[in-house]
């Protein structure tokens, strides 16, 4: 066995601070004092396995039990690379998201936009050998979120990264192109990067979208390194 990659240190500015004053939540969960270093063993790094045979791949969010969901269909696709542009094999992939009219299908969210109960709005997949993965869904709708006067979230999808283990997780977002929100979204404003932040953004794909069905989008997401994508401080409780 070889010693763990020693982690390197992001750029300033490329990934979200803990506490961001225009981000209200954060104030009520980031640390308050100076973190301590644990120390990295091979449990933390390699166990427990995921993979297809214990979480079964869910990769069609378009539609429940044959039955098709309302809104516009999508396809979404790209590759999870490491800092040197290398595939980075059997990551467990997972996205979860608002439906085409803006509510997730979770009993927290009291937004009165409509549920559909043909959209769960929730999926699992790994990446192949070249680092792929691919699913089908609905694009969401925009929301309201109380985080400041008639403050809405721009259409977005949550994206949930496992590596060799559940303690190897990195949680981000994906946004739209075009989006009239995102230069007024404090969570996306969040990293001061300009290119770092625009990495959030996924690019129409013509090659990913299926003609007379679906527009693709590609979404490539690197783990480390000067290209990194920015990445939440891990909790779920945001929106």
């Amino acid at each position: 066995m070889t010693d763990p990659v020693p982690y390197r240190m992001p750029l300033p500015g490329t990934q979200p601070p803990l506490d961001s004053p225009a981000y209200g939540s954060t104030h009520k969960r980031h640390p308050k004092q100076p973190p301590i270093r644990a120390p990295f063993t091979w449990t933390e790094a390699t166990a427990p396995k995921l993979s297809p045979v214990h979480y079964p791949v869910q990769s069609d969010m378009s539609q429940v039990n044959g039955r098709a969901a309302m809104g516009e269909r999508i396809i979404v696709a790209g590759r999870v690379l490491d800092e040197d542009g290398r595939p980075v094999r059997g990551a467990m992939v997972e996205v979860w998201q608002a439906n085409a009219a803006g509510r997730y299908h979770h009993p927290r969210d009291q937004h009165d936009a409509p549920l559909d109960p043909n959209f769960e709005g929730r999926a699992r997949l790994f990446t192949d050998e070249e680092g792929w993965y691919r699913y089908t869904s609905i694009r969401p709708g925009a929301y309201p979120w109380r985080n400041h006067h008639n403050a809405w979230r721009p259409v977005h999808i949550h994206y949930g990264l496992f590596g060799a283990g559940l303690a190897q997780r990195m949680i981000t977002q994906m946004y739209f192109p075009g989006d009239p929100l995102l230069p007024v979204d404090p969570i996306f404003n969040c990293t001061a990067d300009e290119a770092a932040r625009n990495r959030l953004i996924a690019s129409f794909d013509l090659e990913v979208t299926q003609p007379e069905w679906a527009l693709g989008y590609r979404f490539d997401i690197v783990l480390r390194g000067k290209d990194a994508t920015p990445f939440e401080d891990g909790s779920e409780e945001d929106h």
